[in-house]
């Protein structure tokens, strides 16, 4: 599911300010990042399944190895886990509205920071 006019899509952010924020939101890089690109992600384990609210954005300018990248961010996505297939961002996949509310609010939570910032 494609979160669509959430105003993340296109914000652009130094990496280390974006990782604290996200951080406080339960949003977690770990080891998905490479040179170019960064994916935040936060896990939610509910009755129906295992989902993944998923934050991508690429290298505007610099190096996420290097963390002095400025990110541009891209549409936020959730999916539903499936394993060992991966996750699914399909429209015809189920999601609660319940989590979908969770993080709606969840994303203009990151966005109010994000102008805080920038």
């Amino acid at each position: 599911m494609k979160f669509e006019n959430t105003g993340l899509e296109g914000m652009q952010i130094d990496l280390n300010q974006l990782t604290h924020i996200m951080e406080q939101h339960g949003m977690v890089l770990a080891g998905q990042w490479d040179y170019e690109r960064v994916t935040y992600d936060r896990k939610f384990e509910l009755k129906e399944g295992i989902y993944y609210l998923r934050i991508f954005g690429f290298a505007a300018k610099g190096d996420v190895g290097a963390e002095d990248a400025l990110i541009e961010l891209m549409a936020p996505l959730l999916g539903k886990h499936y394993y060992p297939h991966g996750v699914e961002y399909g429209e015809n996949e189920y999601f609660p509205e319940s989590l979908v509310q969770t993080c709606e609010k969840l994303l203009t939570d990151i966005k109010g920071e994000i102008l805080y910032y920038v």
